[in-house]
């Protein structure tokens, strides 16, 4: 017990540490990021299409990013073009690159020579490109923390903040359309023509606001949610222990972060040990052949069936709590003795009711983007804290 709640204290710490420095940097950077938006709203219009890319883990932050542009989360928003070209990026940019394209690229802190080389070549084609992180691009970051989760997270933010903002500007009347469904979001957006230094202004006061909505809500998962994450990580760690390995899976931006959960596992930050992890969402051939076949509730439980074992764990994340393709696959789970595991948003939804996860760890909240954003702390931390543990 004694041991559980000292962990429990780590938790809380190492989630609440990174409130401040968000903060920090998002206050300093609203107003760049909101005129990054405007140019890009701009060369959506014109035909352009977001492109992004990156290496390892920062390979499911170009699957993040270009699933929110072509399928937001916000009913009535417009699906926008966007593609994840990680798997032959250099080759893909030489072939497919127009000038009004958006190219982003992703990495590590200290950043990925590869990725800039890239983005480099796109720039010198009059593309608009994003550094993350990086010293020359349209629009750039410098490294911020050697942490490379807090890093990623801070990055995932950020690209939730173009994506939301993009639309603000795309539905203003200035550049011909309506208000609309982000009307509500953003009352100063009336039905009158405005300049665009003042939409501007206001756009980065709202970056700010999100940014701090965030941090209140990672805050309170830190203080409702530390023991049971730091329950989850003994129990996970218990299993590995006997020869078991992680079972992720989830949908659109979740089964993102069921990918990256799984890359932190098997090619961890220096100075950690591998851990067996799979992602289910990593298999499009299965996917798309159970989808066709069966139906797009069975995708993960078909593959559940082949891959656990007792010893293993299963680890569903759901921004509802309601999915059926999670449900059926953590019903298995449940049935095979395996662990399981649940990363929920809203009230955690069937999942959080039926008792489906011995461990349901809930993001109270209802907007998609930023459950999604104290979701990505919550498995970084359970990732850095299974390292804890192992060595007592």
């Amino acid at each position: 017990m004694r041991t559980r709640c000292k962990l429990a204290s780590q938790i809380e710490e190492r989630i609440l540490e990174r409130n401040d420095f968000f903060e920090q940097f998002f206050s300093s950077e609203a107003l760049r990021l909101a005129a990054a938006c405007r140019e890009m709203s701009e060369r959506f219009l014109r035909g352009g299409r977001l492109i992004a890319f990156g290496r390892g883990p920062y390979a499911t932050d170009a699957q993040h990013v270009s699933v929110e542009f072509v399928h937001p989360v916000i009913v009535g928003k417009r699906a926008l073009p966007a593609l994840d070209i990680s798997a032959l990026f250099r080759p893909w940019l030489e072939v497919i690159l127009r000038p009004d394209d958006i190219v982003m690229g992703f990495g590590p802190p200290e950043g990925d020579s590869e990725v800039l080389a890239a983005l480099e070549s796109a720039q010198a084609r009059q593309a608009m490109t994003f550094a993350l992180p990086g010293k020359e691009a349209s629009y750039c970051i410098e490294p911020i923390t050697n942490d490379p989760f807090m890093h990623q997270e801070l990055i995932e933010i950020l690209y939730h903040t173009l994506w939301e903002t993009v639309h603000v500007f795309f539905e203003h009347r200035e550049l011909g359309y309506e208000v609309g469904e982000a009307g509500f979001l953003y009352p100063f957006l009336g039905q009158e023509k405005q300049e665009t230094a003042g939409v501007v202004g206001q756009v980065a006061e709202s970056i700010r606001m999100k940014v701090h909505d965030d941090a209140e809500l990672r805050a309170q998962v830190a203080l409702e949610e530390s023991d049971q994450i730091g329950d989850a990580v003994v129990a996970i760690h218990e299993r590995l222990r006997r020869g078991g390995k992680l079972i992720l899976f989830g949908n659109g931006g979740s089964a993102t972060d069921a990918n990256d959960w799984a890359i932190d596992c098997v090619l961890p930050p220096a100075g950690y040990q591998p851990v067996p992890a799979v992602s289910l969402a990593l298999e499009p051939a299965n996917i798309t052949a159970v989808a066709n076949d069966i139906g797009t509730e069975a995708i993960f439980l078909r593959q559940m069936i082949a891959q656990a074992r007792p010893e293993d764990v299963a680890i569903g994340i759901s921004t509802s709590g309601g999915s059926r393709n999670i449900i059926m696959a953590l019903e298995e789970a449940r049935k095979r003795n395996l662990l399981t595991v649940a990363l929920l948003g809203y009230d955690g939804g069937e999942i959080k009711r039926k008792g489906l996860a011995e461990f349901p760890v809930v993001v109270r909240c209802d907007y998609i983007p930023r459950i999604q954003e104290v979701q990505a702390t919550v498995y970084h931390t359970i990732r850095e804290m299974l390292e804890v543990v192992r060595h007592g």
